[in-house]
């Protein structure tokens, strides 16, 4: 008998503690007016993102991403059946809603020829799969959630961008193509005070996988925002990876100390080809004030010193944990950044010297064709590569307590992420993302990704009428900008004001 009233006496006794200590403590006012019954309501909070995404939340309610969109993502990387019954889902009379019209001659596009041929005129010009994995650095991601991504790139024969913490030991195992992203913190290639250096960049630009060479300008999920890795996270790989000192806070400023102008900026991309070997130099950038863009425009056409490529990453983008004004409120989104750099190019006579690369929430192969629609060569994704790795969207990234050992350094969390299992998943989503691809290019009687335009997709506006994206978009005519400034209201009045030789606009 004493077995069974000992534990009711137990259960009693620590919830009298508890009830104690609430009443005692400072902290939380809830908790002293509600001793024990208050921690019911912390938990239900703390599970509360768990609750509406399994319970409340819609098949596409996009919170960031919706079940759809996620599901889709699940089904392909397993190569399972990734079909759906009954109909759509979409209210097709929305305002809104968004469809690309088929052809009663369809055709039988090649997946395997989705590629883009990026640094024509280098001396090692990379041919790149339309679809590729975006910038995720070690340390947000863990180790093996890196070799897992790297192994499916190689299997899929598609590019792996380091993000800005480097090359690891974990991005070089398994021989997956990289483009090396160079932020500010010039991780990889920086001397003891943080400045570049390029004895150890040519080192790094050396190696066989390093295929292009990206420079970080802004990202998608905090532009314009710095960072401090604190000493306490500066793993011996980490510090292996990045060219840093144990024991100290690693310093990411905002703002790079290479270059200072637009003309600089051209000067350090020629530099870093000529130091790379001729490999494909480019930038990244979250579009901002239009006149700083239109200055570095206006840098190419003074110096005739142009990156291959320019990839564009959208205000929404985002695996990197950021404050939440910067998530919700500082940065261009997708459409309106492409199409300005897009159409900038054009107007100036350049967009057929380099290509642009696009960056934010394209998880299916209709995002990608209304992404290239509006002005990209080429897609990236990260959230969609971490679902293919298992991401559950618990939007724990900034915790360390990933539940599926993506996002984390702890070693027992990472350790349950499966990197033969995961590559081949990665690998599959890549393959059958382009599969359904060419399943679209096929209905609309097109060939290839490059042949969709804006007259091919459509919209319902909000007075019911269907328009054509090219009807909805301004698009400039090639040369325009140097022939005359275009009617289109930030063209008239920061282009005029914008010059090569700073970032800042003219009075």
């Amino acid at each position: 008998m004493s077995l069974w009233w000992g534990w009711p006496a137990a259960i009693f006794g620590a919830l009298t503690a508890l009830g104690i200590y609430d009443l005692l403590q400072t902290r939380r006012a809830v908790s002293r007016n509600y001793p024990v019954l208050a921690h019911l309501r912390y938990f239900l909070e703390s599970i509360g993102p768990e609750i509406r995404q399994y319970f409340i939340e819609a098949d596409t309610d996009e919170r960031p991403f919706s079940r759809e969109q996620r599901s889709v993502v699940y089904q392909r990387a397993k190569n399972v059946l990734d079909k759906r019954p009954f109909g759509t889902l979409q209210n097709v009379y929305a305002e809104g809603y968004e469809w690309i019209n088929h052809s009663v001659a369809p055709t039988e596009p090649d997946p395997k020829t989705f590629r883009v041929t990026i640094g024509r005129d280098c001396p090692l010009p990379y041919r790149a799969s339309v679809f590729n994995i975006s910038a995720m650095s070690f340390g947000s991601l863990s180790a093996n959630a890196i070799l897992a991504l790297n192994k499916g790139a190689a299997m899929g024969g598609f590019y792996h961008d380091t993000g800005e913490g480097s090359i690891s030991r974990y991005h070089t195992r398994h021989g997956g193509d990289l483009m090396w992203e160079i932020g500010s913190g010039y991780f990889g290639c920086r001397d003891d005070h943080g400045r570049f250096d390029e004895a150890l960049f040519r080192d790094n630009a050396a190696r066989e996988q390093v295929r292009l060479i990206e420079i970080k300008l802004s990202q998608g999920a905090k532009p314009g925002h710095g960072g401090i890795l604190p000493a306490a996270k500066v793993t011996p790989e980490i510090a292996e990876a990045r060219h840093v000192p144990m024991g100290e806070d690693v310093v990411s400023p905002p703002a790079h100390s290479a270059f200072h102008t637009p003309i600089e900026l051209m000067h350090f991309i020629t530099r870093l080809r000529e130091a790379s070997g001729g490999k494909p130099v480019g930038f990244k950038l979250a579009v901002g004030h239009p006149w700083e863009w239109f200055a570095i425009v206006k840098a190419m056409l003074e110096t005739e010193e142009l990156p291959d490529f320019i990839v564009v990453d959208g205000g929404e983008g985002g695996t990197g944990a950021a404050p939440l004004e910067f998530i919700n409120r500082l940065g261009m989104p997708l459409d309106d950044a492409l199409l300005l750099v897009h159409n900038t190019l054009v107007g100036a006579g350049l967009r057929d010297r380099l290509h642009i690369g696009a960056a934010g929430k394209v998880t299916s192969s209709f995002k990608i064709a209304r992404t290239m629609a509006l002005g990209a060569d080429w897609c990236n994704a990260a959230r969609g590569f971490m679902f293919a790795l298992g991401c559950i969207q618990s939007l724990s990234c900034h915790t360390d307590h990933c539940p599926t050992g993506v996002a984390t350094q702890d070693p027992y969390r990472a350790g349950a992420l499966d990197v033969k299992d995961k590559s081949v998943r990665v690998a599959n989503f890549h393959a059958n993302t382009l599969k359904a691809l060419a399943g679209l290019l096929s209905a609309a009687g097109l060939e290839q990704p490059w042949q969709i335009r804006p007259s091919h997709l459509l919209r319902r506006t909000a007075d019911g009428e269907v328009r054509s994206f090219d009807e909805l978009y301004p698009f400039l005519e090639a040369g325009e900008l140097l022939r005359r400034t275009p009617g289109h209201g930030v063209y008239q009045r920061y282009w005029p004001r914008a010059s090569g030789r700073r970032f800042a606009p003219a009075a």
